[in-house]
Order: structure tokens, then sequence, then C-alpha cells
């Protein structure tokens, strides 16, 4: 943390003079150099061209084992646009970077505008490349891709402005303190990936119907708890400044403040996707049998949101904690148990059994962020005192 705090030093009311207001100001203005900031943009770079590269090469497989069948009719379409979308890929991770460093900074304006500036120009170039120049799902594809590089852009410009990216030697990098706590993040995304990834793919093996109705409403889903991750960066920045100064009593009022507002805004998103979903998903298709399976989910998706809005509260605190191999380890224990419950449920009860396991999934991973603070562990053990 201490790497992305500005210094300033302390200096009596009477020795200001204009030459050390301006020399304060070219300070402020300067460029600041922090290694793991360089240090995440190479590492993100590299994975994004490697997740590329295996993309292109192992779409086909990919599809197959998500239960796209060669005989499918949504293998064709499904590979064109894995194989396009998988160009975003550097994009993406660069991105991803690029915004955990603004965070560090305290600044999430910076990253909500570029977000909006980019999908609002996927909004405007889907319509465009899918219905003006007839390109289908290629066009989407394209659309996605060029997004995510505008969005990109955006970052590294602002970023440039007020970081030094380039190092001085390699080993200047530091890549073993950044490799350390990365590590453990990677195998906790790994772990949701998986989980989420396997959901599709068993809901594909019962068909195009079951498919195009889950995505619906697992995008549906995903994007409405995804509005509690705001509330969790909110809370990470506060909590890991808290930590830091040893500060356990703002760390205890900002846990509780964050997870309060999750709960309730959880509790708003439920009445909302309840009373408005069933209406809202024809706008989605007009296919009655993907329909039918969509009102099915949408009990699921509702339902959920106020479970869904604290796993991801619970996931910010952990990280201002920065009690990562806890994070890692409980997501990969939840991962086992539920991906378990997928194939069983899957199997016996279908469409519904897949969302049973999901609820399930996202019921164990809200307690696993409970259990780390009520049981007052790790970095939580001060509660014991």
């Amino acid at each position: 943390m201490e790497e992305l705090l500005p210094q300033s030093d302390s200096t009596s009311k009477s020795s200001f003079t204009d030459t050390s207001f301006g020399k304060m100001a070219d300070l402020d203005n300067k460029r600041r150099y922090i290694p793991s900031a360089s240090s995440a943009l190479v590492i993100g770079s590299i994975l994004g061209i490697l997740q590329t590269l295996f993309l292109i090469f192992s779409a086909k497989p990919i599809l197959n084992y998500m239960g796209v069948k060669s005989d499918s009719p949504m293998l064709m379409p499904a590979q064109k646009y894995l194989t396009l979308r998988s160009l975003g890929a550097p994009a993406v991770l660069l991105s991803l970077a690029m915004q955990g460093i603004f965070r560090g900074f305290k600044d999430t304006k910076t990253p909500l505008y570029a977000t909006v500036v980019g999908d609002a120009s996927n909004i405007i170039l889907d319509p465009l490349f899918i219905f003006v120049f007839r390109m289908g799902i290629s066009g989407a594809a394209i659309a996605h891709v060029i997004s995510q590089y505008l969005i990109s852009l955006i970052l590294l410009w602002r970023l440039m402005s007020q970081v030094d990216l380039l190092p001085p030697s390699i080993k200047d990098l530091k890549f073993e303190r950044f490799l350390k706590n990365g590590l453990l993040l990677l195998v906790r995304v790994i772990a949701v990936t998986f989980c989420v990834t396997l959901a599709a793919s068993l809901a594909a093996r019962h068909g195009a119907t079951s498919m195009a109705a889950f995505q619906v409403c697992l995008q549906i889903w995903l994007a409405t708890s995804l509005l509690a991750d705001g509330l969790a960066v909110a809370g990470q920045a506060i909590l890991a400044s808290a930590f830091a100064r040893a500060d356990y009593e703002k760390a205890v009022s900002t846990a509780s403040r964050v997870l309060q507002l999750g709960l309730a805004m959880g509790l708003v998103l439920s009445v909302v996707l309840v009373t408005g979903l069933q209406f809202a998903s024809r706008l989605f298709t007009e296919d009655a049998g993907v329909l039918h399976l969509i009102s099915v989910g949408i009990p699921f998706v509702a339902v959920t949101q106020p479970i869904n809005a604290l796993a991801f509260v619970f996931d910010g605190i952990n990280y201002g904690a920065s009690d990562f191999a806890y994070s890692a380890y409980s997501m990969v224990l939840v991962a086992v148990v539920s991906i378990v419950c997928l194939c069983a449920l899957s199997s016996t009860y279908g469409f519904i059994g897949i969302w049973i396991a999901l609820t399930i999934y996202m019921t164990l991973r809200t307690f696993a962020g409970f259990l780390r603070i009520g049981a007052g562990m790790g970095p939580w053990g001060f509660l014991n005192n």
C-alpha cells in the first residue's frame, strides 16, 4: 500500500513561499514509478496473448467439452464467435489490471468513465455491424472486441499521465512480490470460472433451447449481482487503508455498512426482477420453449440476489483485509462442493437442477465470507479481544 500512497512532508505554515508552492506543484505533477503497476501490465499482456492463442487453436475442443457436438447447429456460429472474441483477451486483461491500479489510487471514477464509453460504443456498434452490415454473430464479436480495446486505451492514456510505466530494468519489476498474491487470486478466479462454465456446459447438453434460456437468465443474474461489486470496491479501498493504519474500529464500521448496503441492494433487485423480468424476457426472444424455461429460471435469478450481493461484498472485504489465501482456498472448497451438486442435480432435475446448484454455490460463497469474520479468524482476530 505504501507504494500507492503519495508522499507528503510536514511543513509549518510560515515556511510556505511561492517557491515552495511551485516545488510542491511540480512534485504532484511528477509521474511516479510503481513496480506493481508495471508488473501487472506486463503479466496481463502475456496472459492475454496466451489466452488468445489458446482459444483460437482450441475453440472446437472447448466447445465440444461445453456440450456443443460436431453435428450441433450451434457449433459453427459458436466457434466463429469464440475465435473472434478471443482477439479481445489482451485488452480485457489489461483493462482489469489497470482498473485494479486505479482502485489502489482510490480512483473509481476513471474506470467508470472508461467502461461507460466502451460499453456505449458496443451498444452502438452491435446493431450497426449485425443488421446494417449484415455481419451477424461475427459483427457482435467484433463490436465487443473494439469496445474492450477502447476501454484499455482510455485507461492506459490516463494511467500514463500519473505513472511512469517503463521500469529502469527488468529486475525493478519485482515479479516475486506481485505473483505471491496474484497466484492466489488466479486460483480463486479459476475456481469461480470453472463453476459457471460447467453450469453452461451442462445446460448445453440439454439442448439448444435449454442453453438459450440458461444464457439469458445467467447474464441477467450476473449483471444485476455485479452491481454490488461497486460496493465491494469501495469497501475494499477503505478497509485496506484502515488495516494499514491498524484502525480496527473503522474497519468494523466499514465492513458493517457495506454489508448492510449490499443486503438492501439485493432485496431491491429481487423485487425488481420478480415484477419486471417476466415481461422483459420477451425482449430477448420470441421462442415459446425458451420463454417457458426463462420463466422457470426467473425465481432463482430473483430470489438469490441478496445472497449474491453479500457474496460479492464479502469478497471485497476479504481483499481489503489482504486475506487472499483464505479467499483462494475457501473458493476452491466451495467449487468442489458446487461441482458435485451441479453434476448430480443436472442429471436428476435438468434445467431446474442447474439453478438449484448455482443457488447452493452462491450460498456457500456467502457463508465462507461470513465465517471468516464471524469467527474472528485471520486478519479479523482482533474481534475476539
